[in-house]
């Protein structure tokens, strides 16, 4: 059985990695199911070059594919239908699903998904975070640095004159992190 704890440590240590030739699958992908494989062996070449990482795919048994992708510099809507474009037709191609049964959606997370991978985190550099630890404590401040270890906040006191606390939140400790939406 895979525990909350567990599954944030998968999706902290995603990586991104080719070898020449090969396709090595990061293991957030391994062991998981054949057609998420082969939808991410089909996505990983429509990235190259551009700045967009993989967050997660999902299959649902209805054949429902939904790829969530974000990108460095933000991920637009014409960027969602590009590789929507690009991705469909690949796994047309491959025979995936010799009926064609099955349709694909692809977008980024969404707001108020938790952040998956570091390379999320450090996107969000400079915005309010809540951060849920193991024990299902809150803490919501400035995200003001990030390694691969851990994550710094500035935390505002309970006063408005107390000072500013620096946090720093090691990644095994974090449930979930949510980025605040402020207006």
């Amino acid at each position: 059985m895979v525990t909350q704890q567990s599954k944030i440590v998968v999706y902290l240590h995603r990586i991104e990695t080719k070898r020449e030739g090969t396709l090595v699958v990061p293991s957030f992908i391994a062991g998981m199911s054949d057609t998420i494989e082969k939808t991410y062996a089909l996505l990983e070449p429509l990235l190259d070059g551009t700045d967009i990482f993989i967050v997660n795919i999902k299959v649902k048994p209805t054949n429902n594919i939904k790829v969530f992708l974000d990108a460095d510099s933000g991920f637009s809507i014409q960027m969602a239908s590009s590789v929507n474009r690009k991705l469909y037709a690949g796994i047309e191609a491959s025979g995936m699903f010799p009926d064609g049964d099955f349709s694909l959606e692809v977008s980024s997370p969404g707001i108020d998904e938790p952040l998956g991978q570091v390379r999320q985190y450090r996107k969000n550099i400079g915005r309010k975070v809540t951060v849920t630890d193991n024990e299902d404590k809150e803490v919501t401040g400035m995200m003001t640095a990030v390694t691969d270890e851990h994550i710094t906040l500035e935390v505002k006191g309970k006063k408005p004159k107390d000072p500013l606390v620096v946090a720093e939140i090691p990644f095994t400790n974090i449930k979930k992190t949510i980025v605040q939406i402020i207006f």
